[in-house]
């Protein structure tokens, strides 16, 4: 029950970060994709 909101963050950092693949924006992208893992890195 302690990492919901942790994995839910995660989530919303990946969508983030899908939403801007089609615009090809590929900085945003990456921002995203390092906030989830480093969200992932210290939750787990």
């Amino acid at each position: 029950m302690q990492k919901v909101f942790p994995t839910l963050l995660i989530i919303l950092d990946i969508c983030a970060a899908a939403a801007y693949m089609p615009s090809g924006d590929w900085r945003k992208d990456v921002y995203w994709l390092a906030a989830a893992t480093l969200t992932a890195v210290v939750t787990w």
